[in-house]
């Protein structure tokens, strides 16, 4: 599937008859160098510097068939590059005896036009041309964007405002439009640089790159090599993709009265998420959970009953990989030795906001096991049919642990946390039965983890860190190799003057409709935002709204199994449908949902219509019956019927059909 051809004074390596690596010595596309980085981090936000000291072109010394052999007169010994064909792909391995450097850099051939995507979960870009994409996971931050407001009052307050390319889930993963992906399999700090038209440039700092090249015919194909690369979820339960997972919290007594006002007015309530199960506090940030991951039998008295005889309803809860000092599972974790460590050899403790918690090692096997016990234990014997497995982004670089430095782990951590939180659901034979769902994310998430969400979304309109973002955060993890995504409805954080307001919540609730998994939650700050459950019309409208995706049931099982089975993502971009400037460029609000739906959610607050770019061929509205062909149209989108599209002639045409009459 490759050659390496011999070119004067480099190679040219070509996969499945497409140039990747064109190599010369006036046009060098490998390099070798180092660099001293500066990193500061505070609660999950981290600022990364780097002081580049040295930057050398290599020498191609030698063509072989399986590798080349590079050199230059500033470096001991040889770089070598490796290559050999797994399972459908090019693998390439690097290597260098010089530890004097400790970056290398790739050039991959780039057409004119050309277009990428990936990046693991990105939320301001689809397209990713143009721009660099560190690859370190953290805080997504709030606001994301340093042109406004929001972002440089968060980045005053305590440096969270982000910025596009901050996010829980990187992955030094790209896809092109030219039909071929490139994966790093290094868990090092990594950028991806699409600023050249030339030429797109992948930085890890690490002298043994590896990473695989992938080719394809269609991006169907692409995604099944590269999720076979890297792994696929499993197909989710009837139960998870029915109704609504109602978030609420405040003890036994108003979740169940909030189920049942939700339930009377005619909402199908599939799960009963209750994040603080196990207690809370009161911070200036919010309402938050006390980690100490017991059932709290104080604020939920009753609640293995309440969840026993609560038949053919999910009760869920939460957890994370950081328990709090001053509760029992940390004073054990620290006698058993089972925390992170700092350098001097004491028990690295980390600032949430006015609390502060350790981290479990997570390589150290007697500690996985402890924790992975405590999931079986506190959380599934209880009766709880999921969880919200947050954070994982935390790992400072000067961390010890039993398998490394912080900065080796940090963005291998995700997977660890995933990993631990699967393992226990196998172990209890609940595969297929509970759903855990997480933010942060790494190579390997794919293959560990049941479902995954946004994150701490502005309760906005922003197109950067609002209701548009989690749109697009979907599509290019999905096409990262994920394929199975949530969000909050309605958002999350609310900080300074943002407040989740009527309009918001519904339209959020619309887009929730038409993708995998329909969750609420009430946010950081829960008095001062509308909820679901507020007054009758609201109720109303949830009700309608979780009919709507009980209907879409028997299509939405078999995209949510095309992922399991083949990586084609449920949310899709439209270039699946036609590739094309349009569909890359002007319509990263927009997706395909499975196979024969397209959604335009609205995204803009007083819209009552909405442009909408419609690939070739003939396309049904959903609420109207009319049939539109290819190119942009202007359609009608009152609250309550978000411009929805199938394809005519589709097999599931009376399942949309039915729809209508909800």
């Amino acid at each position: 599937m490759f050659e390496l051809r011999s070119v004067p004074g480099g190679f040219r390596l070509l996969v499945n008859g497409k140039t990747v690596l064109s190599h010369s010595f006036e046009a060098p596309a490998l390099f070798v160098g180092r660099g001293a980085p500066r990193v500061n981090m505070f609660r999950g936000n981290f600022d990364i510097a780097d002081r580049l000291d040295l930057r050398l072109p290599l020498h191609v010394v030698r063509v072989t068939d399986t590798g080349v052999v590079c050199g230059h007169p500033d470096l001991e010994g040889d770089f070598t590059l490796s290559f050999s064909e797994d399972a459908g792909v090019l693998r390439v391995v690097g290597r260098a005896s010089d530890d004097r450097y400790n970056r290398f850099w790739a050039r991959f051939y780039a057409e004119s036009g050309e277009r990428v995507t990936g990046g693991g979960e990105q939320f301001s870009f689809l397209d990713l041309r143009g721009r660099r994409y560190p690859i370190w996971t953290r805080e997504q931050g709030v606001g994301r964007n340093k042109l406004t407001e929001i972002t440089r009052l968060s980045d005053a307050l305590d440096g969270s405002g982000g910025d596009y390319h901050t996010t829980f889930f990187p992955q030094p993963t790209f896809v092109s439009s030219e039909k071929y992906f490139i994966h790093f399999e290094n868990y090092e700090y990594a950028v991806l640089d699409f600023t050249n038209e030339a030429f797109h440039e992948a930085e890890v700092w690490s002298l043994e790159p590896r990473f695989c090249v992938g080719t394809g015919e269609s991006y169907p194909a692409l995604l099944k090599a590269l999720t076979a690369l890297l792994g696929r979820q499993p197909a989710l339960p009837d139960w998870a993709m029915k109704g609504l997972w109602l978030g609420v919290q405040g003890g036994t007594e108003r979740a169940l009265e909030l189920r049942d006002r939700c339930v009377n007015a005619g909402a199908d309530i599939s799960a009963v998420w209750i994040q603080d199960w196990q207690g809370t506090r009161q911070t200036s940030f919010g309402k938050r959970n006390i980690w100490n991951w017991r059932w709290s039998e104080e604020l939920y008295p009753g609640l293995d009953r309440v969840i026993r005889e609560d038949a053919g309803r999910a009760w869920m809860g939460y957890i994370n990989p950081y328990v709090v000092d001053t509760g029992s599972l940390f004073a054990e974790a620290k006698e058993k030795g089972y925390l992170v460590k700092r350098p001097d050899g004491t028990d690295y403790l980390f600032d949430f906001g006015e609390f502060d918690c350790g981290v479990v090692d997570l390589t150290l096997p007697a500690a996985f096991e402890w924790y992975k016990n405590v999931i079986k234990t506190n959380l599934i014997d209880l009766g709880l049919r999921g969880w919200m497995a947050d954070f994982g982004e935390y790992l400072p670089v000067d961390a010890v642990c039993s398998g490394g430095t912080g900065w080796e782990l940090h963005n291998r951590w995700p997977a660890l946390w995933a990993q631990c939180n699967r393992e226990a659901v196998e172990e209890r034979g609940m595969l297929g039965k509970c759903v855990f769902y997480m933010r942060a994310g790494a190579a390997g998430t794919g293959r560990y983890s049941t479902l995954m969400w946004a994150g701490d979304q502005n309760v906005d309109w922003s197109a950067d860190d609002g209701l548009p973002s989690a749109i697009t955060s979907a599509l290019t993890m999905g096409m990262s190799g994920y394929g199975l995504s949530c969000s909050d409805i309605g958002g999350y954080t609310t900080l300074f003057t943002m407040r989740r307001d009527e309009e918001l919540l519904k339209r959020w609730l619309e887009f929730a409709c038409f993708t995998p998994v329909m969750r609420s939650h009430e946010g950081n700050r829960p008095t001062v935002n509308v909820q679901l459950y507020d007054t009758p019309e609201l109720l109303a409208f949830t009700a309608r709204m979780t009919r709507l995706h009980d209907a879409l049931l028997p299509y939405l099982r078999r995209a949510v199994r095309q992922n399991a089975e083949t990586g084609l993502p449920v949310m899709r971009p439209l270039f699946f449908a036609q590739d094309c400037a349009e569909a890359w460029a002007t319509e990263r609000f927009s997706y395909l949902f499975g196979d024969d739906m397209l959604v335009s959610p609205v995204v803009q607050p007083g819209a009552d219509m909405r442009e909408v770019w419609l690939p070739q061929g003939d396309w049904v509205h959903l609420w109207t019956g009319e049939t539109y062909v290819g190119g942009f149209v202007s359609v009608p989108a009152p609250i309550g019927q978000p411009p929805v599209f199938y394809r005519a002639g589709s097999a599931f045409e009376p399942v949309f059909k039915e729809m209508k009459s909800i």
